[in-house]
């Protein structure tokens, strides 16, 4: 009898989550929730469309931008199975089922085309995602257990906080990837360095030693380090490796230069002259299957065919000929998504609420509607997120400014730094 796809278990369940992943599809008060983790946060215009199918035939037609470069289906019926099969035949699943839960590696939208970048990451990022599914024993890690891969690019996600962090960095004209533990380069300086041609031997004796060393109990970086201090730690580590990493005063009070504010939307200057990368935000976080497949088309008509999805919940068109900048950017406005930063709904970030959520504490969605509207009315630009309930689903950091339901339509207000 042949097994159902969504009975399949996706990891070894030594550290169990309720995350929803390709192959475990979690229950909501709207239906299941399926997560389909993305490559880089890339996808192929033939991929958004089987996306966009499989979110009007299993589900409700709703898709969600989640905010580490993945997308997400709710609302979803009965047939798991038909949904799950769609999805995998379009490839968007695991080569290696048992490691759907572990892809958890975030670059830059525009790795590797970046006129800002020391370093392509992306040879060394296909390195880390196949050890991750190759490698038996990473299976045990949590479903929220996420590294991340910058290469000095302009554009990147710095302040969303990550168990293993990577950022290139440059040390007396040598480019070298500066690393942190339970952290993130927005805030924090290297704890030490690598070589770029040494970072996965690096990775994977970090990943061995966390095994190693944490309980069951402890999923994340942090638990550990709480127990273990993080010069006892890369002790460890760097007894798994040939050669030492670099630990001086240049690497340690290295910052991270920032990125500017909202720069995923609109055009963006790639490294070679000509073309360009245009990006859209996703309202709230919400595509219809109708805009994914007009930016599937246009992905076709003015890129190279393909989607990135980004950790600020907003997707990238790449390599689009500048002549053919503005008609991308006109169709994607077109289609419902965010094309200019000056739209006050392009800095609002809402999770799901009580509409769907059986957490939530008030409908963050609508009163995110209409706190855009009253922002756009008032000229005021701000970014603001609207969490249902204390878990902030929506956003991996703080923002400038939170508000945290108490009660339907009623909101505790925070501001950051206050």
């Amino acid at each position: 009898m042949t097994e159902p796809l969504s009975a399949r278990p996706s990891a070894t369940p030594i550290r169990p989550s309720a995350c929803p992943g390709l192959l475990r599809i979690v229950p909501a008060l709207d239906g299941g929730i399926c997560r389909i983790k993305l490559p880089g946060g890339v996808l192929s215009a033939d991929q958004a469309l089987a996306v966009a199918d499989a979110a009007e035939g299993f589900a409700g037609g709703v898709i969600e931008a989640t905010n580490r470069g993945n997308l997400q289906i709710r609302g979803i019926g009965a047939n798991h199975d038909g949904l799950i099969a769609c999805l995998l035949d379009a490839g968007l699943g695991p080569s290696n089922p048992a490691s759907d839960d572990v892809r958890n590696l975030m670059l830059s939208p525009t790795a590797g085309i970046d006129p800002q970048q020391l370093l392509d990451v992306r040879p060394l990022a296909g390195q880390i995602l196949h050890t991750l599914e190759h490698h038996p024993r990473f299976h045990e890690l949590s479903p929220k257990f996420a590294l991340s891969l910058d290469g000095g690019e302009g554009l990147a996600m710095l302040e969303h906080p990550h168990d293993v962090w990577l950022s290139a960095l440059q040390v007396d004209g040598r480019t070298l990837l500066g690393f942190g533990l339970a952290g993130c380069p927005a805030t924090d300086s290297p704890v030490g360095a690598v070589a770029p041609e040494a970072a996965h031997a690096w990775v994977v004796a970090v990943l061995e030693t966390f095994l190693d060393l944490a309980r069951p109990d402890q999923a994340r970086m942090r638990d550990l380090l709480k127990e273990t201090p993080v010069h006892r730690f890369l002790e460890h580590v760097a007894a798994r490796l040939p050669q030492p990493f670099v630990v001086d005063q240049k690497v340690t009070s290295w910052r991270r230069e920032p990125i500017r504010s909202f720069a995923h939307i609109g055009t963006y200057a790639q490294a070679t002259a000509g073309v360009v990368a245009v990006g859209a935000g996703v309202p709230l976080g919400r595509l219809r299957p109708s805009m994914l497949r007009e930016a599937a088309r246009l992905a076709i008509a003015c890129g190279d065919g393909q989607l990135c999805m980004t950790p600020w919940q907003s997707l990238t068109l790449r390599n689009v000929p500048a002549e053919k900048s503005a008609l991308a950017v006109d169709g994607l406005g077109r289609a419902g998504l965010l094309v200019d930063a000056a739209q006050a709904l392009s800095k609002i970030v809402a999770c799901t609420g009580s509409a769907a959520c059986a957490k939530g504490l008030a409908d963050t969605k609508a009163d995110g509607l209409r706190l855009a509207a009253l922002l756009q009315e008032n000229a005021i630009s701000r970014a603001v997120h609207l969490s249902g309930c204390a878990r902030s689903c929506a956003a991996a950091h703080v923002a400038p400014v939170t508000l945290l339901a108490a009660s339907p339509g009623r909101y505790d207000l925070y501001f950051r730094h206050a």
